[in-house]
């Protein structure tokens, strides 16, 4: 059954909901990061699917500081235009110190090991979790924005899933390329191309391509299996 979990900010500016789920006495726990769309349902029926496979899974509203409980639907042109003008406003620095808190969170709660994984904005922040915070294991899926931090993927300690969209039009060929350079030799990091444009695994809504994000899930669940 599906709960709300509060969780106290790092900084000391207040607290944030996380929409969790899954077994109170699980031994594993999954962080799942948002898109730019907040916590919406999408993102619930993942948190839901992790918690039927026996995780404890929360998504934490990362815009808690902006716009508080916040839902979007990236179908609907304004909406996306909201979620665009989040995004600008949003403070990378504290969303991650967000996401350690939720990983403290649910170690609190009994996990003995704690994964993420991320969409979109939650691609990009899923790798930074993987350079900066103590995440057991990291999944990206079609981030914007990782060529510019590959400066930070020497720190990269624990096992990163990333899922590339080879015709991403937030992420050029030359950015993608860049990635690939650094990262593709990386003991720890494994990386996976599928021929699709951004959003193909998002749960719901019209960029879903179902064969690539059934692939792209299956790869998810084996490598959270392996390593939590």
């Amino acid at each position: 059954m599906a709960e709300t979990l509060e969780i106290t900010a790092l900084d000391g500016a207040g607290t944030f909901n996380a929409y969790c789920a899954g077994p109170a006495d699980a031994r594993a726990g999954i962080v799942v990061i948002q898109e730019i769309f907040g916590i919406n349902p999408g993102i619930r029926s993942m948190v839901d699917g992790w918690g039927a496979a026996g995780y404890r899974a929360a998504a934490p509203d990362l815009f808690w500081r902006q716009r508080p409980g916040i839902e979007l639907d990236p179908d609907v042109p304004d909406e996306m235009q909201q979620a665009f003008g989040l995004y600008q406003g949003f403070d990378v620095d504290k969303g991650i110190a967000d996401l350690e808190a939720s990983i403290r969170a649910l170690r609190h709660d009994g996990c003995q090991k704690v994964g993420v994984v991320g969409y979109c904005m939650g691609g990009f922040l899923a790798y930074l979790c993987a350079t900066r915070t103590d995440s057991d294991a990291s999944v990206g899926y079609y981030g914007v924005g990782i060529d510019g931090k590959l400066g930070e993927a020497h720190a990269i300690a624990r096992p990163l899933l990333l899922h590339v969209a080879s015709q991403d039009h937030f992420v050029p060929p030359e950015a993608q390329a860049k990635v690939h350079a650094e990262l593709d030799s990386h003991p720890r990091v494994t990386l996976h191309d599928y021929p699709a444009d951004h959003a193909f695994a998002r749960a719901v809504g019209s960029s879903r391509v179902e064969a690539l994000a059934s692939q792209a899930d299956a790869r998810t669940a084996a490598f959270f299996k392996e390593h939590l």
